[in-house]
């Protein structure tokens, strides 16, 4: 009986263990697991290069939602982005949305900029200006094979 009980403290141990470490895992992955807070904004963009579903989407610097879809548009060929935004952050109707880079060779990620129009989007509206993600390396293919024109 003394060899049976040292065996189930010993399993419990190792449960809290595993249990602590997923707890973890998840809260520094800033992994969202079961959140539904927020509201959706979708936008079109030519090239989205490099950016993954669960980009962050940053307003002045500070993370205010993240990627939640990337999909093709077959009839035009553009990226389809979908946004979730944190509620109580409001965005303007001409914002503009652009894919960047943090870094030089880091993650990309949405940046916003408001606009100055006094209308607000709603769940479910659609971000008309948008700018493309810059592919640094088709840059530096044609700088280094001679296709960038000298002005």
């Amino acid at each position: 009986m003394h060899k049976y009980g040292k065996e189930t403290w010993v399993g419990i141990f190792v449960l809290i263990g595993l249990l602590c470490v997923g707890y973890l895992t998840i809260k520094l992955g800033k992994m969202e697991v079961f959140s539904d807070d927020g509201y959706m904004l979708t936008a079109r963009f030519a090239n989205v290069s490099g950016l993954r579903t669960g980009a962050d989407v940053e307003l002045a610097g500070v993370p205010v939602g993240k990627v939640a879809e990337i999909r093709l548009d077959p009839q035009t060929d553009a990226a389809i982005l979908t946004l979730r935004i944190q509620k109580g952050v409001a965005l303007t109707d001409d914002v503009i949305a652009s894919v960047k880079t943090s870094g030089l060779i880091g993650d990309k990620y949405v940046k916003l900029a408001q606009g100055g129009s006094p209308d607000m989007l709603a769940d479910g509206d659609r971000i008309t200006e948008t700018e493309s993600a810059v592919d640094i390396q088709d840059l530096i293919g044609k700088y280094a094979f001679g296709d960038v024109e000298k002005k």
